[in-house]
C-alpha cells in the first residue's frame, strides 16, 4: 500500500448494512461513503474497522424498555441515552459489513455495544466514558499519533470517536465525503460544533494531503 506516514492510520466507523439504505437504521445515504472509503484505503498502509455488535436483549434497543418510543431519550446509569431500533444484532445479516467494502485490507475489527447494559457510540470507550475498547492501546503500541476518520454516522459514532481521540492526544481528520449524518434535533450542528472545538479538521477527501 501507498503512501501514509507509519504514524497515521485510517479508521473506518461502522459501515454496516443496517446503517445503509435499507437497513433497520438506515442513514441517508450511507452507502455513498463506501466507494471514497475504499479509495481512501488504498492510500493507508493503516487501517481499523469499527463494527456495531449489539446482544438482542441490548439497554439502547427501544423494544426492550416497555413504553419507550424508538429516538426518544432516557435517563441511563452513564448520561442521556437514545432508544434506537434495533439494529445490527450479532451475527445478523444487518450487523454485517456493506458487501462492497474492502474490508481485508483491515489490520484490526473493534466491535463495540457487545455489553448488554450499556451503549458505544465512540471507537475508544463505551458510553459511560471511561470503559475503554481498547483501540487506545493499539494504537499507541504501533506508533499513531495522526488518525484520520469515515464512517457512519458523522453525528453519533464518528463524533464521538472523533472527540475522544482528540481528548486522547491524537491528531484527528474527518473525511466529509466519506460520512453522512442522521441529523436528528440539530444533532449534525451539534457534532459539528463539538468537533471543532476539540480542534477536528473536517476536510474534503480530495484535500487530504498524505
Amino acid at each position: 500500500m501507498a503512501g501514509t506516514p507509519d504514524d497515521s492510520v485510517l479508521i473506518v466507523i461502522d459501515v454496516q448494512n443496517d446503517f445503509c439504505p435499507g437497513g433497520a437504521l438506515a442513514v441517508p445515504g450511507g452507502n455513498e461513503v463506501v466507494q471514497p472509503i475504499n479509495a481512501l484505503i488504498k492510500r493507508f498502509d493503516h487501517v481499523v474497522l469499527t463494527q456495531d455488535w449489539h446482544p438482542a436483549d441490548h439497554f439502547s434497543f427501544a423494544a426492550n424498555n416497555p413504553g419507550a418510543e424508538a429516538f426518544s431519550l432516557i435517563d441511563a446509569p452513564y448520561g442521556p441515552q437514545v432508544m434506537w431500533p434495533i439494529h445490527c444484532v450479532q451475527g445478523s445479516a444487518g450487523a454485517a459489513f456493506h458487501p462492497k467494502l474492502q474490508i481485508e485490507c483491515a489490520d484490526l475489527i473493534i466491535r463495540k455495544g457487545y455489553r448488554s447494559h450499556i451503549d458505544s457510540y465512540s471507537a475508544f470507550f463505551e458510553n459511560d466514558h471511561t470503559t475503554p475498547t481498547g483501540l487506545e492501546g493499539y494504537l499507541r503500541d504501533r506508533g499513531v499519533q495522526s488518525v484520520v476518520m469515515a464512517g457512519l454516522a458523522t453525528d453519533f459514532c464518528v463524533r464521538f470517536s472523533a472527540v475522544d481521540a482528540a481528548k486522547l492526544g491524537f491528531d484527528v481528520t474527518v473525511l466529509e465525503d466519506g460520512c453522512r449524518a442522521i441529523d436528528m434535533d440539530g444533532s449534525l450542528a451539534a457534532a459539528m460544533a463539538e468537533m471543532a472545538e476539540h480542534n477536528v479538521a473536517v476536510v474534503p477527501s480530495a484535500n487530504y494531503a498524505v
